[in-house]
């Protein structure tokens, strides 16, 4: 296997990351004490709402590490913002019994800060790198021998001093968080012995999860309320929960008290031009934008015309109207679907 090497001077301190989290047992019950949101994530595999297939693929892996008396193999989940990767990266420190150790990929700037990481692991321990596919070549070319070895490859020094130095790494579990697969190189994904794609939540599943968080903030909410908020949330928790604190806040202003009824719901809904399908007006703006120009339209010109960043549209936007199939890709750009055109249609009519 071909070595890797990286430049790292002797003074220099690899242990020096300041974006570095560690969390385990003790550390999320102090957590709880303190961000009442913390409270919200389930705090076993089992209370993790939705994706049975998942669950149980992880849940086969976790006993089978345990069988043998070893590590977790290497993670990576990908998916829309917002559907619980970071909270299935820390139930699975939870469930091995150890502690997550966790950073953003935008904070490993220098071969060292990697380097930092990896030699402050212990044995079994896991290292949770979100927006992965935002690592430099050098840190993922570092990772390569230390997920597939569990070693470190470097030369330290300069000029005549210069030496190789291999250090061996405690057996760890990385697991990696992604919104762009594709845009994760072949020799790191290829890394990882699990790669799991998290999809959009039912509206059913994300109805238990919105009736669960209102039980922790105290919040009465009818069935029908949180139905409606299920279904305006794009099968994301993370929205349907913005939402719900919105519509707490309506609740108190409003009624004075905790209780969130379906007009309440219905009133900030249509404050922030949310329908009941969840699309707010710059979905509305971009299906009529292809409408108009009688598609099929290009992405960089939508979003010179709509006055919006094209990643935004492509990753944000794009995803959620194409599975409801308002919209599809073709060779020659975006087009609106007949069941987008029916959309805009009763839109217009206020249906």
């Amino acid at each position: 296997m071909a070595i890797i090497s990286s430049s790292l001077n002797e003074s220099d301190d690899p242990c020096s990351n300041k974006e570095l989290r560690i969390v385990g047992s003790k550390k999320i019950e102090e957590e709880k004490r303190f961000h009442p949101y913390n409270s919200s994530r389930p705090k076993s595999l089992n209370q993790f709402i939705g994706h049975e297939c998942l669950k149980n693929s992880l849940k086969i892996a976790i006993d089978a590490a345990h069988y043998r008396n070893d590590c977790l193999d290497h993670l990576l989940f990908y998916g829309q913002p917002g559907l619980g990767k970071t909270t299935l990266a820390l139930l699975m420190a939870h469930e091995m019994r150890t502690n997550c150790k966790i950073t953003n990929a935008s904070s490993i700037e220098r071969p060292r800060d990697i380097i930092g990481l990896l030699l402050g692991l212990k044995e079994g321990e896991i290292l949770f790198i979100d927006e992965i596919h935002r690592l430099n070549r050098l840190t993922e070319e570092i990772l390569y021998s230390a997920m597939e070895d569990f070693r470190l490859d470097l030369t330290m020094g300069a000029n005549r001093g210069t030496r190789c130095r291999t250090i061996n790494l405690p057996k760890f579990t990385l697991i990696g968080a992604t919104t762009k697969l594709a845009s994760i190189s072949s020799p790191l994904r290829d890394r990882f012995g699990i790669c799991q794609k998290i999809n959009l939540y039912s509206v059913s599943d994300l109805q238990k999860i919105v009736h669960n968080y209102a039980n922790l903030l105290e919040i009465k909410l009818s069935k029908e309320a949180s139905l409606k908020l299920a279904e305006s949330a794009r099968g994301t928790p993370r929205i349907a929960l913005r939402l719900l604190k919105r519509v707490r806040d309506y609740a108190q202003v409003l009624n004075e008290n905790n209780s969130v009824s379906t007009e309440i719901v219905d009133k900030l809904l249509k404050y922030q031009q949310i329908d009941n399908k969840g699309l707010d007006d710059t979905d509305r703006k971009f299906l009529n934008f292809i409408k108009d120009n009688n598609g099929p339209v290009g992405l960089e010109t939508i979003a010179a015309g709509l006055g919006e960043d094209s990643s935004m549209l492509e990753f944000i936007i794009e995803p959620y109207l194409i599975q409801l199939g308002f919209i599809s890709r073709t060779p020659r750009g975006r087009i609106i679907t007949p069941q987008g055109e029916q959309y805009l249609v009763n839109s217009m009519l206020g249906q």
